[in-house]
């Protein structure tokens, strides 16, 4: 990894050596601006994107300016963003090597020719965030997830602005098997009541897409507050979200698309219901009556 010169005065700390570009961006984080923050949190998660994108382009999928993606370059020690890339680039190069060695999935046929049309490219791109989300998930977490849903007495989902639609659906899910779920998208009055009926039986779930939503941040502290169960769902590694939860699940929304991709965060909801649907001989047998009916 590239370091600055001793003398550069904007760098704030050298790159440590042994550590790849992800590694050394999580141990700075708290260090970081809260727009900076964003930009760690995009690169992190979306490193085979960051590689080739220009700052222009980083900083519109990270909602923040392209001065920022500097600003942020040289806090890590690079001259510039084209350094950063250059890591970045270094660290993917081997990240694709790694999988290249990895056995039998590594002569896998591609979806598509390398003249992708922008549809094909989005379809791929999702394939890759349904891999890479399987591939990051941990067995006992989600598990962990499944058993504490399934054993509430009351389940509070709360997911705003673009995920909102997601959060329905996971109640309309939950609610099939049995299982109370309130849904809250909004600082609307009706929202706070439901946050209210919080307690130790109860699960709050928050979703997030990018930077956590400030009702989901709210919404985890006040459950931690009440000594109920906490769940993020997120789709970045360093979510403020993730860090407030007792069980933290990621997805990964990677996507050449004007929008976030949600097919592997619709995945992981369908895997939680499924999970709870499994646990539970009497709610299997209900579903099962009512398939029939």
């Amino acid at each position: 990894m590239k370091r600055t010169s001793s003398s550069s005065p904007t760098a704030l700390a050298p790159i440590v050596d042994h550590q790849t570009l992800t590694e050394y961006i999580q141990s700075r984080f708290d260090d970081f601006s809260r727009s900076q923050k964003d930009v760690a949190q995009y690169i992190v998660d979306h490193l085979d994107e960051v590689a080739f994108q220009t700052a222009e382009e980083l900083a519109r999928r990270a909602n923040t300016s392209s001065s920022t993606v500097v600003r942020f370059s040289q806090a890590l020690g690079f001259h510039g963003f084209p350094d950063l890339q250059d890591a970045a680039r270094d660290e993917y190069r081997r990240r694709v090597e790694a999988r290249g060695t990895g056995g039998a999935g590594s002569e896998t046929e591609p979806l598509f020719g390398l003249d992708q049309s922008p549809g094909e490219a989005s379809i791929a791109a999702d394939h890759l965030a349904v891999e890479e989300t399987a591939r990051r998930v941990s067995r006992s977490v989600l598990e962990a997830a499944v058993n504490d849903i399934g054993k509430a007495d009351r389940v509070i989902i709360v997911a705003a602005d673009q995920v909102a639609y997601f959060g329905t659906y996971f109640r309309h899910l939950l609610m099939l098997l049995g299982i109370p779920t309130d849904i809250v998208a909004s600082h609307a009055q009706e929202g706070r009541a439901r946050l209210a009926r919080l307690d130790e039986n109860a699960v709050l779930i928050g979703i997030t897409a990018g930077r956590a939503h400030p009702l989901v941040v709210r919404s985890l502290q006040l459950a931690r507050h009440r000594r109920a169960k906490t769940i993020a769902i997120t789709d970045a590694t360093l979510s403020e979200a993730a860090k407030l939860a007792q069980h933290s699940l990621f997805y990964s929304s990677n996507s050449p698309s004007f929008v976030r991709s949600h097919v592997a965060l619709l995945s992981l909801l369908q895997a939680m219901a499924q999970g709870v649907y499994a646990n539970d001989g009497a709610r299997a047998d209900r579903i099962r009556a009512y398939r029939l009916k």
